[in-house]
């Protein structure tokens, strides 16, 4: 209850520059390519394709949004580790927000979500340099559809990610 409340308790905050919430949330997404081109559709026929496809990986997505400003960026990468969640957090401090006091992120309690992610990343006086500047607000447990990074990519695989990509 008390994680649900610190999240609420963000979100009705009048929007600060120095202070922004930003959302944070991934996503793997399963790259299928086909094997045999599809037939169009013809007159009274629909398209047809063929159940079988090449398997070419994954790729991970980071999504980072800030709902109070209405802006979103999305982050491709091979894998999701410790080590690629800290070079978000890193890019969040260093690029998107440099002027920012500290920024408030709201994500789930994955493993990965953590200052020592950082540690292992980088060495120990920028680990800190970076930590200093993120606050950590993590969504209850069965709750993470507080987060509005996760509600961003579900209307994005609706969208757009529901159909075959073959590579990245």
């Amino acid at each position: 209850m008390a994680a649900m409340e610190d999240v609420l308790d963000l979100y009705e905050e009048a929007y600060d520059a120095s202070r922004p919430t930003v959302c944070f949330d991934e996503t793997t997404k399963q790259l299928i390519e086909e094997s045999r081109a599809p037939e169009p559709a013809t007159a009274g026929q629909v398209h047809r394709y063929d159940y079988e496809y090449k398997r070419n990986g994954t790729r991970n997505l980071f999504m980072i949004c800030e709902p109070r400003s209405g802006w979103r960026e999305i982050t491709v990468s091979e894998q999701r580790t410790k080590i690629d969640f800290a070079y978000q957090m890193k890019r969040l401090v260093d690029e998107q927000y440099p002027e920012a006091e500290v920024i408030r992120i709201v994500m789930d309690n994955l493993n990965t979500h953590k200052p020592a992610s950082l540690y292992e990343a980088f060495d120990p006086v920028e680990a800190r340099r970076i930590v200093k500047k993120l606050e950590f607000h993590y969504t209850p447990k069965h709750g993470s559809w507080l987060n509005m990074a996760e509600i961003e990519l579900s209307a994005l695989s609706k969208q757009c990610l529901d159909r075959l990509i073959s590579d990245n």
